[in-house]
């Protein structure tokens, strides 16, 4: 094990090296963000230059959110264990190699390959950029740092679906890619110069590679088998046996995480109702919101016949309400409790999904889009940020890292299996670039995303508690007297 380095000076905010820390984790979280916003937009791009079917634009998606999803949970072990800043900069050099070979990807093949690659670097880098933050900065100046991070970061949000529509239209699918290179170069140099290293010095177990391993093969043999079944629209025997064995693989994934000594998801964390309860909603709501977001900009291209600069604006509503008014749905939440606005946000935004359901041949923003992304906005500022929390707060304070990364794993399964599933729900088959095809699959995608966020708020309504208060699990009960041990009087 890595010798544990000398605890650095708390940094402030108004110093430079808190400047410079401040930025390299927003840079870098950004790269993450940048490359599962803009990508979507590429996809018809990609489509007619590599000649990619349904199923490898599904993959192209969902290379990146397997690898990311699988070994998101173990990067945070791997910084806490052998250095934040290290498993940050390694990360982001994997994520700038990776996208190298994206742009340079002369097959579809390759291209899935290296945003598989990519997932991993980004699986390294991302549970780096919040540790970072959390562990050196001086308790005072902790919270503005990480405030100033989020806002940071949704004006990148707001700023990524022109940047990326911008790319495609003028200079082609590969620069998507491209961008990643200067930006990662100026994390690094950042990050070398400003960064302080830090680790947690009670991460002395063991890393739970068993798990890891078992829930990258799990999630990629069910996301493989879900993939072919939507492209061929029928099951064959090799395809269910592939589904089979991921299912297994993820029924493993339980038993050794019940068993192993230091679990990368302590199982039972989930004995907690509200912690239980807030990952299943996340699991509905975002993968209703994955959903979305795939469908909606390739519909506009594909069938309304908008450029990808237009086809990525019209996503820019939900981002701007999200950077105005996240800090308002948080405070609600915190003073109402959760419940309510976790009940009556995905109700809102699963409206504005069945809007969307109509957007055909002739539809304009105003009428058509508009109002549709209104409703899916204002629906997550009201869930985002109460959801977030009530995730943080269900688990022990010593397990709130643990706590965070699993609500983003969740989050990120659950926008894997929404990209493999929805197209077969909506009966895609090989039309996803086909019009006539997409006219008809576009609706029933959209329905099936607005049940998923109705499913999402009746969880909420039933299982989240009223009060933040009553989210925090009880303390532990004391452990009883052993038989040796004299009887309290």
């Amino acid at each position: 094990m890595a010798a544990h380095p000398p605890a650095a000076p708390a940094l402030t905010l108004r110093s430079t090296a808190g400047r410079g820390t401040l930025l390299a984790t927003v840079l870098g979280s950004a790269l993450v963000f940048l490359d599962g916003t803009v990508v979507g937009i590429a996809l018809p791009a990609i489509a007619a230059d590599l000649g990619a079917t349904t199923a490898g634009l599904q993959w192209t998606v969902n290379g990146y959110a397997l690898t990311l999803a699988a070994f998101l949970l173990l990067g945070g072990s791997l910084g806490d264990r052998f250095g934040r800043r290290r498993l940050f900069l390694v990360g982001t050099v994997a994520f700038a190699a990776a996208s190298v070979l994206c742009a340079l990807a002369p097959t579809v093949g390759l291209l899935i390959a290296a945003r598989a690659a990519q997932g991993v670097g980004g699986a390294l880098l991302t549970p780096g950029s919040l540790a970072i933050l959390q562990s050196s900065f001086a308790a005072g100046d902790r919270a503005k740092a990480i405030g100033a991070w989020s806002g940071l970061g949704g004006a990148v949000g707001a700023v990524a679906p022109f940047l990326g529509g911008w790319i495609v239209e003028q200079a082609g699918w590969r620069w998507v890619f491209g961008i990643n290179i200067p930006l990662a170069a100026l994390v690094v140099v950042v990050a070398l110069r400003w960064v302080p290293e830090s680790v947690d010095a009670e991460s002395t177990g063991g890393l739970d590679v068993v798990g890891t391993a078992l829930a990258a093969v799990g999630l990629g043999a069910l996301t493989w088998s879900l993939t072919a079944w939507s492209e061929a629209g029928t099951l064959d025997a090799s395809v269910g046996a592939v589904g089979l064995a991921g299912l297994l693989a993820l029924g493993g994934f339980v038993v050794a995480e019940r068993r192993v000594r230091h679990p990368a998801l302590p199982l039972g964390l989930f004995r907690w109702r509200p912690f239980a309860a807030v990952n299943l909603a996340t699991l509905l709501v975002y993968a209703a919101l994955s959903g979305i977001f795939f469908f909606l900009p390739i519909t506009l291209q594909v069938v309304t016949g908008w450029s990808p600069l237009a086809a990525g604006i019209a996503s820019l509503p939900v981002t701007l309400l999200m950077l105005l008014l996240s800090a308002q749905g948080g405070a609600l939440g915190a003073r109402i409790g959760p419940r309510i606005p976790m009940t009556v946000g995905p109700l809102l935004a699963g409206a504005g999904a069945a809007l969307l359901g109509g957007i055909g041949a002739g539809t304009t923003y105003l009428t058509g889009v508009l109002p549709g992304v209104l409703l899916v906005g204002a629906g997550l500022v009201l869930t985002v940020a109460p959801l977030t929390s009530t995730a943080l707060a269900a688990a022990p304070d010593h397990l709130a890292g643990v706590a965070s990364a699993t609500n983003n794993a969740v989050s990120r399964v659950a926008g894997l299996l929404a990209v493999a599933v929805l197209p077969l729900v909506a009966g895609v088959g090989t039309g996803l670039s086909d019009p006539d095809v997409l006219a008809g699959a576009h609706p029933v995608a959209m329905l099936t995303c607005a049940g998923l966020m109705a499913a999402g708020a009746v969880v909420a309504a039933v299982a989240i508690p009223t009060s933040a208060s009553a989210v925090s699990p009880p303390p532990p009960s004391p452990s009883p007297p052993s038989p040796s041990s004299p009887s309290p009087r």
